[in-house]
């Protein structure tokens, strides 16, 4: 499979994926605003009974000692941990769009050398046709078979030159070979590891999360740094 049909197979299965991320965040701010609805009512209902209760004397009107109930205060911890979820699927559709940007954008690039190439290699073979000509027209003293000869010679390496330059731009496609981050392909150029060591993918391409060098310190994929926030939430 060549470098071009291994790209479009990988962009076919594109929509898919970010179809899955919206779907989810689809459904996390339906349950979200449920949840928000729910907490604001049971705080608006807390407010007045507190309210009732200092007119009547029954509550004390000290700021330190009325708070909402334990009820309201989980309602709104899981509004938090929700738009987390939220932040995160956004994020890794973000890294999964680029990361396909900018492997097209490395195909691109390559398809220019070769153009390039393949311009330089006909310039230089109709050269090397227009000197050998040159030659056998002044040398009439040669025998026609000598001539002819040459001539051969010329337009075989004209031939040879103006061949189309393999692409040797087909990535490896091994059945048991593993894939690795968010992008499912497997591993190629600088990659760096996540440091949480539950982390379900584990290695990430530099491009597919946005890196340019290694990381100094450590380093957590944002799949890993939502769940840490959800669970710094609860």
């Amino acid at each position: 499979m060549g470098f071009m049909e291994d790209f479009h197979a990988s962009l076919e299965s594109l929509p898919a994926m970010l179809q899955r991320n919206y779907s989810m965040m689809r459904d996390l701010d339906k349950s979200f605003q449920g949840v928000q609805r729910q907490n604001e009512q049971r705080c608006e209902q807390e407010m007045e009974n507190i309210k009732r209760g200092v007119e009547s004397g029954n509550i004390t009107p000290d700021s330190s000692l009325i708070r909402f109930s334990e009820e309201a205060l989980e309602e709104q911890k899981h509004c938090i941990r929700i738009a987390d979820e939220k932040v995160a699927l956004a994020v890794q559709a973000y890294d999964i769009v680029d990361a396909h940007i900018q492997q097209l954008d490395q195909y691109m690039r390559r398809l220019e050398e070769i153009r390039k190439e393949k311009e330089l290699a006909a310039s230089a073979g109709a050269n090397i046709l227009n000197t050998e000509n040159t030659t056998r027209s002044g040398r009439i003293s040669e025998s026609s078979r000598g001539g002819r000869k040459k001539t051969r010679l010329a337009a075989a390496a004209a031939a040879a030159a103006a061949e189309p330059i393999s692409m040797d731009l087909e990535l490896p496609v091994d059945p048991n070979e593993p894939t690795y981050c968010f992008c499912n392909q497997v591993s190629f150029g600088e990659m760096v590891a996540c440091d949480n060591p539950d982390c379900k993918i584990e290695w990430f391409h530099f491009g597919c999360v946005g890196l340019k060098e290694h990381p100094k310190g450590k380093w957590y994929c944002s799949n890993c740094v939502g769940m840490q926030k959800r669970r710094k939430g609860k």
